[in-house]
C-alpha cells in the first residue's frame, strides 16, 4: 500500500472497515512519514469533533419556502382580464384587474395569445381572456384628448419600488415636453440610476399611461422605445411636442 492510497483511506477506515484499517496500520508501522502524518490528522479531527454544533445563522430552507410560496400566492392572486379596444393609435390590447389597469401594450401583430403569455411573465399573473367594458373604452376616449390618466385608474403594484418610482416620476412630465433618463434618476433621489431608469421604462407594462415616450436621452435624442423610434415620435407629435433645433 502506497503512503497517498493511505491518506485516502483515513476517513474511511475510522468509520469502520477492518481489512483496510489492518493494511493502514501496517503501512504505518513501517513509514515514519506517514505516522507523523496520521499524528497531525487525528489531532485535528479529534479538535473538530469537540466543537459545539454550530447554531445556524437562519433557516435558509424554511425562507426559500416561505419566498417561494408568496410567488405561488401571488401568481395564484386576482387575475388579470385582457381584452383590447379601438384608439387614435390603432389597436391596443389591455389588461385590467377590477377597476383598475394593469398592462397596456400596443398591437404589433403577435396576436392575443402571445400578449397573454407576455402578461403572465411580466406580472407574474394569471391572465383570463374577456370583454372591453365601458369604462375602459371611456379612459382611452379621454387620454387622447388631455393626453393625462387619473392614477387612481392604474394598477403598478405588482412592480419593483424602483420601477413603480421610476414609472411615477414619468407620469409627472407635462404632455408636449420630455426629460432625460438623468433627470428622472435625480427626481427619485437615485442620481447614479439612469442605465437603471432606462431599463425600468423599457419594461414599462402600462405605455402611455406612464409616459416613457416623453424620456429621453442627455442629448435630446429619443433614443429607444419598445414600440419603435417612429411611434415615439409620433406619440410626441399628437401632444404638441417640438424638438428644439
Amino acid at each position: 500500500m502506497r503512503c497517498r492510497e493511505v491518506e485516502a483511506l483515513w476517513d474511511d477506515i475510522r468509520e469502520g472497515m477492518p481489512p483496510l484499517r489492518a493494511a493502514v496500520h501496517t503501512h504505518l508501522r513501517a513509514c515514519q512519514r506517514c505516522q507523523d502524518l496520521y499524528e497531525q490528522y487525528e489531532g485535528v479531527a479529534y479538535c473538530l469533533s469537540c466543537l459545539p454544533q454550530p447554531e445556524p445563522s437562519c433557516d435558509l430552507a424554511k425562507r426559500v419556502i416561505e419566498h417561494i410560496a408568496t410567488l405561488q400566492s401571488k401568481y395564484r392572486g386576482t387575475p388579470i382580464v385582457l381584452t383590447w379596444l379601438r384608439t387614435q393609435i390603432g389597436r391596443v390590447y389591455v389588461g385590467y384587474k377590477g377597476d383598475r389597469i394593469a398592462f397596456i401594450g400596443l398591437d404589433r401583430g403577435e396576436g392575443l395569445e402571445k400578449v397573454r403569455e407576455q402578461i403572465e411573465r411580466r406580472l407574474h399573473r394569471p391572465v383570463d381572456k374577456g370583454q372591453t367594458p365601458t369604462w375602459l373604452q371611456k379612459i382611452f376616449d379621454d387620454y387622447f384628448k388631455t393626453w393625462r390618466v387619473d392614477q387612481n385608474k392604474v394598477d403598478i403594484t405588482d412592480l419593483t419600488p424602483f420601477e413603480q418610482d421610476a414609472l411615477k416620476a414619468a407620469a409627472s412630465i407635462p404632455p408636449g415636453e420630455v426629460r432625460s433618463y438623468a433627470w428622472v434618476a435625480q427626481t427619485i433621489g437615485r442620481p447614479k440610476a439612469a442605465r437603471a431608469v432606462g431599463q425600468a421604462m423599457a419594461r414599462n407594462p402600462l405605455p402611455l399611461f406612464f409616459p416613457c415616450h416623453r424620456v429621453v436621452d442627455s442629448h435630446g435624442e429619443l433614443h429607444n422605445y419598445g414600440y419603435g423610434i417612429e411611434m415615439k415620435a409620433r406619440l410626441l407629435k399628437m401632444e404638441g411636442y417640438r424638438p428644439q433645433r
